[in-house]
């Protein structure tokens, strides 16, 4: 699975919030970026080449949708963002965010109980 660039994961997001589509569609789920429609389907065909998308042909359009499931994409580059900025240390990383202040204790204190519930 390839890294995606900024404008490939934006475009992947999309569909993944619509759903499968035609490029129209997801335009909409862009918002606010926008993206020139010729600029958005040559997204959605690079995404293809890589094998995150797939499409049908109907009457004169394609009709997209995800090969690749959010999840999936979410969990292989959250595990290389930690190994590769935080030592492979889930610890360091919520670390990070506390020291950055972008958790609060409440949000601690949830992911805690979250991990709790886990193991019961």
């Amino acid at each position: 699975m390839e890294k995606l660039t900024p404008q490939e994961e934006a475009t992947m997001i999309a569909i993944w919030k619509v759903g499968p589509g035609f490029i129209k569609d997801f335009v909409p789920a862009l918002l606010p970026i926008r993206f020139p429609y010729t600029t958005l389907a040559s997204i959605i065909k690079n995404l293809e080449k890589k094998g995150y998308l797939k499409s049908e042909s109907i009457a004169n359009a394609y009709r997209y949708s995800a090969k690749v499931k959010e999840a999936d994409y979410k969990k292989k580059y959250v595990n290389g963002m930690v190994n590769d900025f935080f030592q492979n240390s889930y610890k360091e990383l919520v670390a990070f965010f506390a020291k950055e202040n972008k958790i609060s204790k409440e949000d601690l204190k949830d992911i805690i109980k979250l991990i709790d519930n886990d193991k019961k």
